[in-house]
């Protein structure tokens, strides 16, 4: 997966370090048995909506992966936490609920489904 906002690949699971595990509890769903994506999203953002399809439909195609939506309004607390800048931000979290991938912006379905790759 690409960082749309810097052009960049990302390989780090975060701007802060490594990122504590996310589980239910943060995610407010049940994680994918393989992998879960996990986009931050807020009401007016348009590409959070492209992004939602995008990640839905790549969701629907890989077994045991999981696509949870979390409104950074509501969830100003987690965001924090996780530096959460801009919206759309996907996480890919691995079975274990560690950040592999990160990323900012509407994310390419190809990019998606290859980042899915360090996950499971």
């Amino acid at each position: 997966m690409r960082d749309q906002g810097e052009g960049r690949a990302v390989g780090q699971p975060g701007k802060r370090g490594p990122e504590r595990p996310l589980g239910r509890a943060e995610l407010g769903a049940e994680p994918g048995e393989r992998a879960t994506l996990v986009q931050f999203s807020s009401a007016f953002c348009q590409p959070c909506r492209a992004t939602r399809r995008i990640l839905a439909e790549v969701a629907g195609m890989v077994e045991g992966v999981t696509h949870i939506e979390i409104d950074a309004e509501e969830r100003l607390d987690l965001v924090r936490e996780l530096g959460i800048e801009k919206t759309p931000t996907v996480l890919v979290l691995d079975s274990a609920g560690r950040t592999v991938r990160r990323a900012t912006g509407m994310p390419r379905k190809a990019d998606v489904i290859a980042a899915l790759g360090a996950a499971v």
